[in-house]
């Protein structure tokens, strides 16, 4: 892509009540832009980003053996009384149709979707164990929205579902999603500072797990064991004080933000919802359920929070960038660096590369700066002192044309 032709442009200053520096580098480089409080639109640069982020979900999940599905936003009432959310979860949009005074929410989770579903296709064990995915817009009404892209209003969301017959193949089941979940997180660049985490189990069982990743501006507190590399979350450190895994109580606090979280849910919603399987012995059972979760967009944000150099520099990791190559002109004056610069974009998008070309006829100050706002991992640059070597500039060394 030319980069003249990017509806989205740079800016060198935002609104001030933009304080997270997700945000502000976000909006800065054309990647988001805020509609209001907690909501944001994703610009074509951004969209790029969250589609990268999703295609590293998918795969990881497709490897074992879940089936991705999409389930609806808008969701009765009738099914969140049958859980007894429709009262007690505070961030539950609600709201009545204007036309059939139909009472409504909008999914902030998706248990009570889910659930009713599986029941038409749910008889007996033979029908046991399988789990569906879905990469969707969830709505909460949070009390304040904050951290840019963190956490809002509106975000996407990976919430995975699985439904088995007895404990033991949850138990496999979620040992696979947890290694799903660090193979993800490995491959966005964040696999070192991303630790599973201990958390409370609430109702379901004694422990829950979170993925945190180490940030300093993150809005949790986690203990580490070095030994483990696992950590428990603050909410439980009274009640667990050592390490689960090795009983090491020489643990570290740190700050980090919240990545993805993963739930043993039991029978708690199969029972709200009759979903039953016949055993072996042809005797009726609740179906065992879990569910696990990782916002995308949120993850989009923490990479900005990990990788940022300052709030005018960033750099994907090669993963997920917007493109896999910048390639930028300098000296469009030159008739020769014009010709060669686009022959060599023609030539690296027919070697299957992801261009974004800067043919901006700008001061090579200007498309620098906008090129550290952007943050491709590699840049390639193409001027007259390259072109008189036979080559270009890849990170401060003339390559030869012909080894590109």
């Amino acid at each position: 892509m030319y980069q003249s032709n990017l509806i989205s442009k740079t800016r060198k200053q935002i609104s001030q009540t933009e304080e997270s520096l997700n945000a502000q580098i976000l909006i800065k480089s054309g990647y988001i832009e805020q509609v209001m409080a907690g909501v944001y639109a994703y610009l074509p640069l951004g969209y790029k980003v969250l589609k990268n982020i999703e295609q590293i979900v998918r795969e990881e999940l497709n490897k074992i053996s879940a089936q991705e599905l999409l389930l609806p936003a808008l969701h009765p009432k009738s099914y969140w009384e049958k859980t007894g959310r429709w009262e007690s979860l505070d961030v539950l949009y609600r709201f009545k149709s204007y036309y059939t005074s139909t009472e409504l929410a909008l999914g902030s989770t998706h248990e009570e979707i889910i659930t009713p579903i599986a029941k038409n296709f749910i008889q007996s064990y033979q029908d046991l164990p399988f789990a569906t995915y879905q990469i969707q817009t969830k709505f909460r009404d949070e009390k304040r929205a904050k951290s840019g892209i963190l956490r809002g209003r509106e975000f996407i969301m990976k919430d995975l579902y699985s439904f088995h017959s007895s404990t033991d193949d949850l138990d496999k089941y979620y040992e696979l999603v947890t290694q799903a979940y660090l193979n993800i997180y490995k491959r966005l660049g964040i696999g070192d500072i991303t630790l599973k985490t201990y958390a409370s189990g609430g109702t379901f069982s004694k422990y829950s797990h979170e993925f945190q990743t180490i940030s300093d501006i993150g809005e949790d507190t986690i203990f580490v064991c070095e030994k483990c590399n696992i950590a428990i979350n603050k909410e439980i450190i009274e009640e667990q004080k050592t390490c689960p895994e090795c009983d090491n109580s020489d643990l570290i606090q740190k700050q980090s933000i919240e990545v993805g979280n993963i739930f043993k849910l039991q029978t708690k919603y199969s029972e709200a919802f009759d979903l039953e399987f016949t055993d072996e012995s042809g005797v009726n059972k609740p179906v065992i359920m879990g569910c696990y979760g990782i916002g995308i967009s949120r993850l989009m944000g923490t990479l900005v929070e990990v990788f940022a150099v300052n709030e005018s520099k960033m750099l994907w990791p090669e993963s997920v960038g917007p493109f896999d190559i910048h390639l930028i002109t300098l000296n469009t004056d030159s008739e020769e660096v014009v010709k060669k610069s686009e022959e060599l974009y023609i030539m690296l998008q027919k070697e299957g590369k992801d261009v974004l070309f800067d043919n901006r006829n700008e001061r090579p100050g200007i498309k620098f700066a906008e090129a550290d706002l952007i943050g491709i991992n590699k840049r390639i640059i193409i001027s007259s002192k390259t072109i008189a070597q036979n080559g270009v500039e890849i990170d401060g060394q003339i390559i030869p044309f012909d080894k590109i």
